[in-house]
């Protein structure tokens, strides 16, 4: 019985970032039937004759692994419902063999729900899981059959193990491990792994050592930077300083947040903004010294959409140029204040996550109230830090900024 099976874009339907998804197409007995495979791509780059993204496609490489992936086991099902004799259906194929509904192996989990990030403009989270999944394969060796029941104790020992014969840091074996054990329990919630095979009960990732070395500067430090004159700088150190001091005024503000600010995000002498990495809303005060930065770039904000010369609305309109811009700028921001705290005659490793350090930890030497510093400001998670701080009311964060000079 001929099977034929192709991948087709859907372009008569538009998505919410603006593209059309492809779709596993299946013909057989004179019926057809489709099912997403949960990538999408701007029809212009998709080649309507060949069935295939274009050559220069943005993630084309990435679009054509999935095909392939998922191409290949629905003739793999083929082969093996023709080889146990078993009447081919498009029910079959779809649900019990080729594409499972809740039965995928960790590559296919991995490559949907990068998928899924890529989709949402989720440019971030995304890169951490094509890391994790770049790792993970490595350490099989390109096994695209693993199964989550295939992880265990030991083979995360030997994961592990592995991790550090390559010369990995603690931090970035936690993290490894971390997004290995976040696919593994939303594999669990979706129906794909058994929790009875959960694994991390007994390999546990809290045994890492991801203590950092310190990472926040003595507010003499900050006001020494604050004084600095680089009137005789190019521009680039003249903006990371800004970015730097601005950031420590304002509650630690992270540079992508930085870069996303937009005037809409000042109201009433205040920031409001939605934290990028959680979603959160911050409310911060703007003081007289932040709002003199803010100042020195108002020149050319209604043209680029955006309170600092980091992003351009003109020209980065998708979540990947903006994410790439941001990583560029974040890197040369960096090593500009490298030649700041030499300048300055600080020896320190200065980088942006310095000022979220110290904000918070001059904070606290101020005698700021415990509460609203050490479980507020929580160093040991940045994340639970910004949900602390919404639990108080701004007038008291407002009293505790007033100790930052």
């Amino acid at each position: 019985m001929d099977v034929f099976v192709s991948v087709v874009c859907y372009k008569s339907k538009t998505l919410s970032n603006g593209e059309s998804p492809l779709m596993l197409q299946i013909f057989l007995h004179g019926k057809r039937k489709y099912k997403s495979l949960g990538v999408s791509i701007d029809p212009k780059h998709w080649d309507f004759k060949k069935d295939r993204p274009k050559p220069g496609c943005p993630n084309g490489e990435f679009i054509q692994k999935i095909i392939l992936d998922k191409v290949t086991s629905i003739h793999k099902s083929i082969l093996q419902l023709n080889a146990e004799q078993t009447d081919l259906t498009l029910t079959r194929l779809f649900t019990e063999k080729g594409v499972p509904s809740n039965r995928q192996t960790i590559g296919e989990f991995y490559l949907n729900l990068i998928s899924q990030l890529q989709a949402d403009g989720k440019t971030g989270n995304r890169k951490v899981y094509v890391g994790s999944y770049n790792s993970i394969k490595a350490y099989s060796k390109g096994n695209n059959e693993l199964q989550f029941s295939d992880i265990d104790a030991n083979w995360l020992s030997g994961y592990e193990r592995w991790l550090r014969s390559k010369g990995n840091k603690e931090t970035t074996i936690s993290l490894m491990f971390r997004t290995l054990r976040s696919i593994y329990n939303k594999a669990v919630e979706t129906g794909c792994a058994r929790k009875s095979d959960y694994p991390f009960d007994r390999h546990k990732i809290s045994k890492f050592d991801v203590k950092t070395r310190k990472r926040a500067i003595a507010k003499a430090d900050i006001l020494k930077i604050m004084q600095l004159d680089v009137s005789g700088e190019k521009p680039s150190i003249k903006l990371s300083r800004d970015i730097f001091i601005f950031s420590y005024l304002t509650g630690g503000i992270n540079f992508s947040d930085i870069a996303n600010l937009k005037p809409l995000n000042i109201y009433d002498g205040r920031i409001i903004y939605l934290r990028q990495k959680t979603g959160k809303q911050i409310n911060i005060q703007i003081n007289d010294e932040a709002a003199e930065i803010l100042n020195r770039y108002n020149s050319g904000v209604s043209q680029r959409g955006h309170l600092f010369p980091i992003l351009d609305a003109r020209m980065h309109k998708t979540a990947q140029q903006k994410q790439d811009r941001i990583h560029k700028c974040l890197s040369r921001t960096n090593k500009d204040l490298k030649y700041i705290a030499k300048m300055a005659g600080i020896d320190f490793n200065l980088s942006t996550y310095a000022a979220r350090h110290s904000f918070a930890t001059v904070l606290k030497n101020s005698g700021v109230n415990v509460a609203i510093i050490s479980e507020a400001l929580g160093h040991s998670d940045l994340t639970t830090t910004q949900i602390y701080l919404d639990s108080f009311e701004n007038r008291q964060i407002d009293e505790a900024l007033r100790n930052l000079l």
